[in-house]
């Protein structure tokens, strides 16, 4: 902004007091001192308020302007507050120097002046970041990119001062800050991408705003470009006047639809975090990270294009898999697909399955692709040691469910690929909480991971492999669970799938008299029953686990067998009420 800008706004109520043919002079910020060297803290542009405290006698004048003037300070402006009228010798000084001077009348405050430079001046900059954006826009919708969203955030710190990231929704860094550095916590991504499905779940209009740790971030939901942000629409005008009962149909039908589009793109939707409070920007500082949004988005589907290629191999595998095709062609695939997901493997790789499944309340809800990103994002990099994140693996999706064909280097023949290969457990370590904030109220995403197969004989028992492990998932509780080919070999695969009618009673007929038992005299049965099954029935190690005496083992144990009329030195016996106790 100008200084005749400043001096033509009435609401500040400055007077010039020297420096009229300098009014054209730029002000980029605004600084308040009452030092006699402020030079320290001067960068150059700035217009300097002084209340003269500094000033002890007429001499001190003459090296404060010197000073000003030689850090580049644009003008100073003076309070009448403390001396009643600015210094004749200050003004002398500010003429000799050629510094612009005006006269604050005491009844402004410096907060009023600092404001209104500071709102004008973070204006323009925003305007030339706009035109920065704009022009980015452009350069990576008509030809090769222009360094992707790192760019444009790097101009959010440098021109605005913003610290800003892009997550995915299962809260993994993509983009960030070179000059502020890229990290966030893992723990804070997570947060972060919780609070914003919370919120895009509950109906809120972006930005949604959420305090971590004493800082306060901003949230902006990228779109697709292929479609509008989703937000709730007002009916269509009617043509003829509706009965109330028409219209409250009217509103239902739309309250689905828009819920219906919610949950198909919550799951898939990055997010821009901003390290400030938007609850009070300007709606031009607003309009500008909704451009921001938008040409992050155009990145979006620029790699998503290039995944183009290897969901197709992912495809062409997974269909030779499942119609019976020859090995012999299931492997020709393979030698095709290797290069591409691991590039620079001599021998060929191993192969896993995982499979995903998005599932939500009601009906006509396209759950396949959404499962297919949010597979891509969880499972993207498993192995890699480098910094940038590497896509290795291929998803295809079917219906609703996801398939991914993840290579593996080579192992061993006496591994089965466990060691290295993608864990179940592993998959959800980062993500749950924020993609249980996504599913919150009615949706699940269930997972099953096989064990690593090392020719194109394997897959398709790996792939069925992975969907009994992805059913074991589902019958736990939970909005976001996972199972592994380990679990297959163990009881685990057998009790979710115990109808709940025939659970009910076998765990009733075992527990039930002990429950009551302890619940009437606090004789801790039940607790004592967990312990001496996982102590193997040995009394010594189960009284040191409860910190009894054997004797008073032996007692609750005889009472327990004298309440079921069972005995607990039969294994019969014990393997009935360990499965009691894992399906109560």
């Amino acid at each position: 902004m100008r200084l005749r800008a400043l001096l033509d706004t009435d609401a500040l109520g400055l007077r010039l007091l020297g420096g009229e043919d300098e009014l054209d002079r730029s002000v980029r910020g605004v600084m308040t001192t009452d030092l006699r060297d402020p030079s320290r803290y001067l960068s150059g542009g700035e217009l300097v308020l002084t209340g003269l405290a500094w000033r002890r006698d007429a001499a001190d004048s003459d090296p404060f302007v010197q000073i000003l003037v030689q850090a580049g300070v644009t003008a100073l402006a003076a309070g009448e507050a403390e001396l009643g009228a600015v210094p004749e010798d200050l003004v002398a000084a500010c003429a000799r120097h050629r510094l612009p001077l005006f006269a604050v009348h005491e009844s402004v405050a410096f907060a009023t002046i600092t404001e209104h430079v500071v709102r004008q001046v973070s204006g323009e900059r925003a305007g030339d970041l706009a035109a920065v954006v704009d022009r980015h826009r452009r350069m990576m919708t008509s030809g090769p990119a222009g360094g992707g969203p790192d760019v444009v955030l790097d101009l959010l710190g440098s021109d605005l001062d913003l610290r800003a990231w892009v997550l995915s929704p299962a809260g993994r860094l993509i983009a960030g800050p070179k000059t502020a550095g890229r990290g966030l916590p893992v723990e804070v991504c997570a947060k972060l991408a919780s609070e914003h499905l919370a919120a895009v779940r509950g109906g809120r209009r972006g930005p949604h705003r959420t305090a971590l740790g004493g800082t306060t971030y901003s949230l902006f939901p990228i779109h697709s470009t292929g479609r509008s942000p989703q937000l709730p629409q007002a009916a269509p005008p009617q043509q003829s006047p509706q009965s109330p009962r028409d219209a409250r149909d009217t509103r239902v039908a739309r309250d689905v639809r828009d819920l219906r589009d919610v949950r198909e793109s919550v799951l898939s939707d990055w997010l821009l975090a901003v390290e400030a409070d938007a609850g009070e920007w300007a709606a031009e500082r607003l309009d500008l990270l909704q451009g921001v949004t938008q040409l992050i988005a155009v990145e979006r589907e620029r790699r998503d294009a290039a995944r183009t290629v290897r969901r197709r191999l992912a495809q062409e595998v997974l269909e030779l898999v499942q119609t019976g095709a020859a090995p012999s062609e299931i492997a020709a695939r393979l030698r095709v697909a290797a290069p591409v997901l691991l590039p620079g493997l001599g021998a060929a790789p191993h192969w896993q399955i995982v499979v995903a499944r998005v599932e939500w309340e009601g009906a006509g809800i396209e759950a396949g692709p959404a499962a297919q990103s949010l597979l891509e994002e969880i499972l993207v990099d498993p192995l890699a040691t480098g910094p940038e994140p590497s896509d290795r693996i291929a998803v295809a999706h079917t219906g609703d469910e996801a398939i991914a064909l993840v290579p593996l280097p080579s192992v061993s023949s006496e591994h089965d690929g466990s060691e290295t290969g993608v864990l179940a457990d592993a998959l959800l370590a980062t993500v749950r909480e924020p993609l249980s904030s996504g599913l919150d109220g009615d949706g699940r995403l269930t997972l099953g991971v096989s064990a690593a197969v090392h020719s194109a004989e394997g897959l398709r028992g790996a792939l069925e492999e992975a969907r009994h492990a992805r059913r074991v998932a589902a019958a736990r509780p939970g909005r976001v669970c996972a199972a592994g080919h380990q679990e297959l070999a163990s009881h685990v695969l057998l009790l979710p799938f115990v109808p709940d009618d025939v659970r009910r009673a076998f765990t009733a007929r075992l527990l039930d008299p002990l429950r009551d038992y302890d619940r009437r005299h606090r004789a801790e049965l039940i607790p004592t029953l967990e312990a001496f099954l996982d102590c193997d029935g040995s009394w010594t190690r189960c009284a040191s686990r409860l910190h009894l005496h054997v004797n008073t083992l032996r007692y609750r144990v005889g009472r327990i067998e004298q309440l079921t009329s069972r005995d607990l030195s039969r294994l019969e016996d014990k393997l009935d009420f360990f499965l009691a106790l894992r399906m109560s």
